[in-house]
């Protein structure tokens, strides 16, 4: 037992370059946390966050080949010589990209495995995979095979595989990213619990709003590969850019009415038109894997010209499944799917794919390309477009994402969040006529994914980087995504289509929301609260000035 003065982790004068780059990832970075604390780690994407958690759980040098100087200490001792098999059982570790961590063929296994490289017993690790699967809501997934998952049961098991082994220190990078956000909240809960106990927390986290239901007791801000930032969450939240961290809309009206920021330029969504011609349709749709149970039942839908619909629903409901038969990926088992009047079974994913555009869900299932700019060019090549074209579209796509720096780099030696917007400028650059995007937000920063959408949505009065879709339909956890940019949210319960309607309609109806594992935020009951006198949804700093005028 460790002394209570011993802080478990002092970072002094960190500063690490990666071999394969000039600059540097991380300079002169230097904090400390006492134990039970709760760390939030905020920042834009690539400022250095990811890198500082692999400096401090071993991963880097010992995977990422890296130039690293100054100490870190954990519970007083240096671990710079260590294994990396030593210093995991000091300081646990939940990888962004929850797939490059789980390696077991089942969920049991796979939760099991750290407990028995500790040697525990068998009655102890069986008690404690119960114990951190029923926590997280998983239990039932107990003999699932992990390749049969969700993105969002796969992020639940790759923090319950950390969690289970009980480690000192826990650094958790993007925890939330693929969650629900009731699943998000249990996660938080459980992680408060850990602290309590006496356990360290790192959370590197986009969703600020959903961490500080936690209360952290230190907030580390970064910007430009350094600390900008340590301080009270109540500090940060009072002076850290409101249109570069997401923060709760009431903070966020209370500081645009006290200052003199100038109104965004921003042009209304444009309504759904229920009598737009619809470009696909689903009639009595149902689908099971293999002679698995049905995923998605009886699904009547009609995407129409003009629409941007937001896709909720719980971990596992079926959204990404229903989506994919948007785009051919999947055929129904019953029911048809009709792509301009011709029905999918008669098309093939290709024939599909150019006209409707999809960005998946993990950017690694779709990347593949030498470099960044040869990934966005593969797409409009196949499709048969011009060289002009290509560049052009090409250029543009890059400008959108914020990645024109990185054209020539490999896309998979990108962070996971260049990864992701990597996956989206792959799209744009083919300029399909339906843009269909799984989980668009995760890993991103709220800057730059609010530049994105709203490029994709066309919103910006002055934004010559916009895009003509016919319909737009994007898979969200992040009910403020929908707040800011639908104008039809579709909610799926297994499997089946709960409810189809404007967002100020289906968005107002909490007890079904709750019911579906999808938490009111703040901005969404700000836009409610203050509808009848504003007539639209709108995100906060557009609210403020509209309550304002």
């Amino acid at each position: 037992m460790m002394s209570s003065a011993t802080p478990p982790l002092v970072v002094e004068n960190l500063s690490c370059r990666y071999l394969t780059r000039d600059e540097y990832a991380l300079r002169d970075v230097s904090f400390q946390v006492d134990q039970g604390q709760i760390i939030l780690i905020s920042g834009t994407s690539g400022c250095g966050k990811t890198t500082l958690l692999r400096c401090i759980n071993g991963l880097v040098p010992r995977s990422y080949r890296a130039e690293v100087s100054g100490t870190i200490l954990i519970n007083g001792k240096d671990y710079s010589e260590k294994p990396l098999s030593t210093i995991s059982q000091a300081v646990g570790t939940v990888l962004q990209d929850p797939e490059r961590q789980i390696i077991g063929a089942k969920v049991l296994t796979e939760v099991a495995f750290g407990l028995e490289n500790l040697g525990l017993p068998r009655d102890e690790i069986i008690e404690r995979v119960d114990e951190t699967l029923d926590y997280l809501g998983i239990l039932h997934l107990k003999d699932r095979e992990t390749f049969s998952l969700s993105g969002g049961e796969k992020q639940k098991l790759a923090l319950a595989g950390v969690l289970a082994m009980r480690p000192d220190i826990l650094a958790l990078d993007e925890p939330l990213a693929n969650l629900d956000p009731a699943s998000a909240q249990e996660a938080l809960k459980l992680i408060r619990w850990l602290a309590d106990e006496g356990k360290t927390i790192l959370i590197i986290e986009h969703r600020v709003e959903d961490v500080l239901a936690v209360k952290p007791d230190l907030s580390i801000h970064m910007e430009d590969k350094s600390i900008s930032f340590v301080g009270s969450t109540d500090e940060l939240i009072q002076t850290v850019d409101y249109e570069l961290v997401k923060l709760p809309a009431p903070i966020v009206i209370e500081r645009v009415k006290a200052g003199a920021s100038p109104v965004p330029q921003i042009t209304p969504i444009p309504e759904a038109k229920p009598e737009s011609p619809a470009l696909i349709e689903f009639e009595d749709v149902s689908f099971r894997y293999g002679d698995g149970p049905m995923v998605i039942k009886d699904v009547n839908l009609a995407i129409r010209e003009g629409d941007i619909i937001a896709v909720l629903g719980p971990n596992g409901a079926g959204k990404t499944t229903l989506v994919k038969h948007a785009i051919g990926l999947l055929k129904p088992t019953s029911g048809s799917v009709r792509l301009d009047g011709t029905d999918s079974r008669e098309m093939t994913a290709a024939q599909m794919a150019r006209v409707v555009g999809y960005v998946f869900q993990n950017p690694r299932h779709m990347l593949f390309a030498s470099t960044v700019r040869e990934e966005l060019a593969f797409g409009p090549k196949n499709i048969g477009q011009t060289p002009e074209e290509i560049e052009e579209n090409t250029e543009q796509a890059l400008d959108v994402v914020h990645l024109i720096e990185e054209a020539d780099r490999p896309p998979l030696a990108l962070s996971f969040g260049q990864q992701k917007r990597i996956s989206i400028a792959a799209i744009l650059s083919m300029r399909s006529s339906i843009l269909v995007m799984d989980e668009p937000t995760a890993g991103q920063d709220y800057a730059n994914y609010m530049s994105f959408m709203d490029s994709v949505a066309g919103i910006r009065a002055d934004d010559s980087r916009a895009y003509g879709f016919s319909a737009i339909v994007f898979i969200t956890h992040d009910i403020d995504l929908a707040v800011c940019y639908a104008n039809r949210v579709l909610l799926i319960g297994d499997g089946r289509l709960v409810a189809d309607g404007r967002p100020a309609e289906v968005l107002a109806d909490f007890n079904q929301l709750l019911n579906h594992r999808v938490i009111p935020s703040s901005l969404l009951k700000a836009n409610l609260e203050y509808l009848p006198q504003t007539g639209r949804f709108l995100r906060a700093d557009v609210l403020a000035h509209a309550l304002s005028d």
